[in-house]
C-alpha cells in the first residue's frame, strides 16, 4: 500500500488523469485515514458550496466535502469513478479508505472522486445519538423518541433537505465543478439506489455503473429486511451442515440456534466481559436484542459468518462472552460510519411513506429472529422528523442503455440475489452475477476487483470474463477460535 501512496504524493496536480483543465473547483492536497486508523491515502480534497435548501439559492449554504485521488497514469483518459456509500449515512471518504485495495487496479487509469453524500462525513454531517443496537427493545421506544427530538433539537427542520433526491443534483454539481463530461459510478447498497436515480436523471453525464448489493428502484426499504435476514441466516446453517469440517465440529448447530431463540426472548443474563475496544471492564445484559444484532452482524459477509457457528455453539454451552464482544466491536464499527440523521431524513421521506404491514405480514415478520422491533422504531422516529422532497419518479422501475454490472452474493441479508435481478429487468445492458455463499457487498471478494476494473475499461458486460468467479469459495468456518481447517 506505501508504494501507492508515494504514487499518489507525485501526482498532485489537479490537471493529473482525466481531471480537466476546465475545473473550477480548487483542491489541496490531504490524506484519507482508514476508519480504524490504521493507514492514509494522499489525494486532492476541496469544498463546494451548495443551497441547504434548493428552492432558495440565496440562503443557507453547506459544504460538500470532495476528495480526489488521480489516475496513477498521468496520460489515462478514462471516465473517473465516483463512489456513491451505503447506509444511508455512510461517508463516500470512508467506504474508500477502509477498502482502496480493492480499487487499486481501476485507480490505474481512473480518477476517484469521493463527494461525502450531504449530511455525511464531513458533509454538514447530521449524526444523532441513539441506544446501542442491542439496547433498542420495545419498551425503550420512548427513550428512542426523546433521542429523536433531542437530535432534532440540535439541527431543527433544515434536516428535510438531506434526501437522495437533492442529492443526485449536488453529485452533477461536482461532476460539472470538476470538469468532467461522463463518469462512472460505483454504489454499494443505499449507494445504489443514489446510482439509479442519477442515471434516470443525468443518463448523458453517465459511462458506466457498478451497483453492489443492489436495491431495486421500487424497493421499500424496511418491510422485507427480517425475512432477508432470515433466510440469510439459513443459507449459513446450511452451508456449515453441508461442510464436513464444520458440521463434525458443531453436529447440534441447527437446534442450539433454536434453543438460543427460544431462551433469549423472556431471559436476560448480566455479562461482565473485557471492553473489546478498550480492554476495560465493560458490563452488559445479553438479551434477545443482543442475540439478533449477534445474528444480523454475522451474516453481513462470508468473513463474519465464518466465526458464526463457532460463537453460537459457545453462546449455547453458557459461554456467551466472544458472541457479546464480537456483537459489540462490529455494532460500534458500523455506527462510527453511519450518520444516523441523514439516514431519518432518507427512509422517512422515502420508504417510510409507503409501508404498507398488515396484521398478517406482522405476524410474519414477528417470526423471524429480528421481529418487528425495526419496523416500530422507525415508526417512532418517523412520527417526529420531517419529510423532504423525493421525486415522484423514485420508485418507478428504471429502464436504460447505460453498460452496469450488477453484483450480489448469494446470501445477502438485506439486498439479496432477487432484488438485483427486479432492477436488471429494465437495464439493457447489462451484466448480472452472483457469488456462491457471498454476503452483503462484493467489493473485495475473490477477483471482483480484477472484474470491476476491466468492466469500467471496455464497458462492455456481455464480454466480461467471469471465470475466475468459477474457483471462488466463501470464507471456511472457524472450526474452533484458532481459525478454520488447515
Amino acid at each position: 500500500m506505501r508504494l501507492v501512496w508515494t504514487a499518489l504524493v507525485c501526482c498532485a496536480s489537479i490537471g493529473c488523469g482525466h481531471a480537466a483543465a476546465t475545473s473550477t473547483l480548487g483542491l489541496h492536497e490531504c490524506r484519507l485515514e482508514h476508519p480504524l486508523r490504521l493507514t492514509s491515502i494522499a489525494a486532492r480534497c476541496g469544498t463546494l458550496e451548495v443551497a441547504e435548501n434548493p428552492a432558495e439559492p440565496g440562503g443557507a449554504a453547506i459544504g460538500l466535502s470532495i476528495a480526489l485521488v488521480p489516475a496513477l497514469n498521468r496520460r489515462a483518459a478514462a471516465a473517473p469513478l465516483f463512489l456513491l456509500a451505503g447506509g444511508p449515512g455512510q461517508a463516500a471518504s470512508d467506504l474508500y479508505a477502509g477498502n482502496a485495495g480493492a480499487f487499486s487496479r481501476i485507480n490505474r487509469d481512473h480518477d476517484i472522486v469521493l463527494l461525502d453524500q450531504r449530511g455525511t462525513g464531513r458533509s454538514a454531517p447530521l449524526a444523532c445519538e441513539y441506544p446501542d443496537d442491542w439496547n433498542a427493545a420495545a419498551d425503550q421506544l420512548p427513550q428512542l423518541r426523546e433521542a429523536t427530538v433531542a437530535c432534532l433539537a440540535k439541527f431543527g427542520d433544515r434536516v428535510r433537505y438531506y434526501t437522495t433526491s437533492i442529492a443526485v443534483v449536488d453529485l452533477d454539481r461536482v461532476r460539472r465543478a470538476l470538469g468532467y463530461s461522463a463518469i462512472d459510478l460505483y454504489g454499494s447498497s443505499y449507494g445504489t439506489r443514489v446510482a439509479e436515480l442519477y442515471m434516470r436523471r443525468f443518463p448523458q453525464a453517465v459511462h458506466a455503473v457498478i451497483l453492489d448489493g443492489v436495491t431495486y428502484p421500487g424497493q421499500t426499504i424496511g418491510p422485507d429486511t427480517p425475512s432477508d435476514g432470515e433466510r440469510a441466516l439459513d443459507l449459513i446453517v446450511q452451508r456449515c451442515e453441508r461442510s464436513a469440517d464444520c458440521a463434525g465440529a458443531y453436529p447440534a448447530l441447527r437446534a442450539e440456534l433454536a434453543d438460543l431463540r427460544r431462551r433469549f426472548g423472556p431471559e436476560r443474563r448480566p455479562l461482565d466481559l473485557p471492553d473489546p475496544g478498550s480492554g476495560l471492564p465493560l458490563h452488559v445484559e445479553f438479551t434477545r436484542n443482543m442475540l439478533n444484532a449477534a445474528l444480523r452482524f454475522l451474516s453481513y459477509n462470508s468473513a463474519e459468518a465464518s466465526l458464526l457457528p463457532a460463537l453460537l455453539h459457545q453462546a449455547a454451552t453458557g459461554n456467551l462472552g466472544p458472541l457479546a464482544a464480537q456483537t459489540i466491536m462490529l455494532a460500534r464499527q458500523i455506527g462510527d460510519q453511519l450518520s444516523s440523521g441523514m439516514q431519518n431524513s432518507v427512509i422517512c421521506s422515502e420508504d417510510v411513506p409507503r409501508f404498507a404491514v398488515s396484521g398478517r405480514d406482522r405476524q410474519r415478520i414477528a417470526q423471524t429472529y429480528q421481529g418487528v422491533d425495526q419496523l416500530d422504531a422507525l415508526a417512532v422516529i418517523c412520527a417526529v422528523w420531517p419529510r423532504g422532497p423525493a421525486d415522484a419518479d423514485l420508485h418507478d422501475a428504471l429502464n436504460s442503455d447505460i453498460p452496469t454490472l450488477l453484483l450480489s452474493g448469494e446470501a445477502d441479508p438485506v439486498t439479496p440475489p432477487g432484488d438485483a435481478a427486479r432492477a436488471a429487468s429494465g437495464l439493457r445492458h447489462r451484466r448480472l452475477v452472483v457469488l456462491t455463499g457471498e454476503g452483503h457487498g462484493q467489493l473485495a471478494t475473490g477477483c471482483v476487483p480484477k472484474l470491476m476494473a476491466e468492466f469500467l475499461d471496455r464497458a462492455d458486460p456481455d464480454a466480461l470474463d467471469t471465470t475466475c468467479l468459477d474457483r471462488h469459495r466463501p470464507a471456511p468456518f472457524f472450526l474452533g477460535f484458532s481459525g478454520p481447517a488447515p
